[in-house]
């Protein structure tokens, strides 16, 4: 795949990695993405792991965040992140 830049080989390479980390769990990459990148402003950063896919799996796919506009549930509104306060 053509990415232009170092930069840009580099973002791909880790967002394929997460899409076949995701697959490789039974989880839809689609999910977790939009779960993971609306959960991740105020997920505490001292427990970033658990929005890796083998963790995020665990822990939030039962009741994932969706995305405002869910093309897979025309309608539907999100739920946004609880505040998460730090300890």
């Amino acid at each position: 795949m053509f990415c232009w830049t170092e930069l840009g080989a580099e973002h791909l390479g880790i967002i394929q990695s997460l899409i076949s980390t995701c697959k490789l769990h039974d989880i839809n990459p689609y999910t977790y993405l939009v779960d993971v990148l609306q959960r991740i402003s105020q997920h505490p950063a001292s427990e970033v792991v658990d929005l890796t896919p083998r963790l995020w799996k665990t822990r939030f796919a039962e009741n994932p965040l969706r995305a405002l506009i869910d093309p897979r549930h025309p309608g539907r509104q999100s739920k946004q992140p609880e505040a998460v306060h730090a300890h």
